[in-house]
């Protein structure tokens, strides 16, 4: 195996004088997703030397720099790079009433502290930093603070052993992400997937956006090479994919065309 564990991270009852409060109910946890984009099936491992124990490491043939997605909504809490020791470069996402999800050994990040995050939002990529010694994603559900069994769409994943997952994760449509790169210019934004549609403002270089939906327009040579898709980041404000990084040449699988 190429995985390494991580380093760790008297009385009578007065009836007549006593109310009895119901207890409050737990907090139901979100539906969690495959932490990849819809459709892709990837081999997910448990084993009881893995710290911590209920984590899984996900691997794929040829996964280095392969997108990773948010497995539920959310709130990015943490972006962080530990160096050549335990999680390496991880993000954190708060899903709310004590739930959080883990995403470590990644390659490079697609997100910041405090973006709002949908199902199939792409926030890094799978590498192999930290304490890792192969390409793999080190994917953990948490509660409290404390480490889950993962369940995938309510499943309990296989403790112990691998078994193969498939992604239905924003394959009923959801966003994007990506990062802008002009080399240093302003992209501009235009009201419409054209470059005849007017200039509505701009994006400054390496800002981080949020991708809504994707449709084609006016052809555009960009840094990216040559492409005719347009992103929609709010509402009539569109820019062209040419010059935004989101893991994939063509369209981005789970979010819906404009």
């Amino acid at each position: 195996m190429r995985f390494r564990p991580l380093a760790s991270v008297g009385a009578g009852l007065l009836l007549a004088a006593t109310v009895l409060l119901p207890a409050s109910p737990a907090a139901a946890a979100p539906t969690f997703k495959v932490p990849f984009p819809c459709g892709q099936s990837w081999s997910g491992q448990t084993r009881t030397n893995h710290s911590p124990a209920y984590a899984v490491d996900f691997n794929r043939t040829d996964d280095q720099g392969d997108p990773v997605v948010a497995s539920a909504p959310g709130t990015v809490d943490v972006v962080t790079d530990l160096g050549n020791t335990s999680y390496g470069r991880y993000v954190r996402i708060n899903h709310g009433s004590g739930y959080t999800t883990y995403y470590a050994h990644l390659s490079s990040f697609n997100t910041a502290v405090g973006r709002t995050v949908g199902y199939g939002t792409v926030i890094g990529y799978v590498g192999s930093t930290g304490g890792s010694t192969g390409p793999h994603l080190h994917y953990e559900q948490r509660l409290n603070g404390s480490d889950i069994q993962v369940r995938f769409n309510g499943t309990l994943a296989l403790y112990w052993g691998t078994r193969t997952y498939t992604s239905d994760n924003a394959c009923s449509g959801g966003t994007g992400s990506g990062t802008v790169n002009t080399a240093g210019s302003p992209l501009t934004v235009r009201s419409g997937p054209g470059t005849g549609y007017s200039s509505v403002g701009t994006v400054a270089d390496g800002a981080g956006v949020t991708i809504h939906c994707q449709t084609t327009g006016t052809t555009v040579t960009g840094t990216y090479g040559t492409s005719n898709i347009w992103d929609r980041i709010g509402s009539g404000r569109f820019v062209s994919d040419a010059y935004v990084y989101t893991g994939y040449d063509g369209f981005i699988p789970g979010v819906p065309r404009c």
